[in-house]
């Protein structure tokens, strides 16, 4: 099981901004408050967004390269997950394959895949009916 999750950010206040809507109406709880870092709690599992200054200057999170390329959360009923995917632009999250929405992962797997500001993507799966 993991303990938690930290993702290094090069503009904390979007994160917060970006990360703490999803994870709110996800269900998670804020944590932990610092000043270069949040983090939102679901039982024992904890979600971080850090500006650290050992940060390296340079292009950004690319999820297309080597390393974490989503988080894929539970997010609840197909209304639910539809009620995200709707609401996400408006806080900073751009859909990704709305042409195959809401089955870009194949037939049975219904989910919307968002990417915020920062290019980190969150995939919402819906339960099944």
């Amino acid at each position: 099981m993991l303990h938690h999750i930290e993702l290094w950010v090069p503009d904390l206040r979007r994160a917060v901004t970006e990360w703490g809507w999803l994870l709110g109406r996800l269900g998670w709880e804020p944590y932990q408050e610092w000043n270069r870092g949040r983090s939102w709690r679901q039982g024992t599992l904890y979600v971080v967004v850090e500006e650290s200054p050992a940060l390296r200057e340079g292009a950004g999170h690319d999820r297309l390269r080597p390393g974490l390329n989503h988080l894929a959360f539970h997010a609840g009923t197909r209304s639910q997950v539809d009620a995200l995917a709707e609401e996400g632009p408006a806080h900073g999250w751009t859909p990704l394959f709305a042409e195959r929405y809401p089955h870009a992962g194949g037939p049975d797997h219904y989910a919307a895949y968002l990417e915020n500001t920062d290019g980190f993507e969150a995939e919402l799966v819906a339960g099944h009916p």
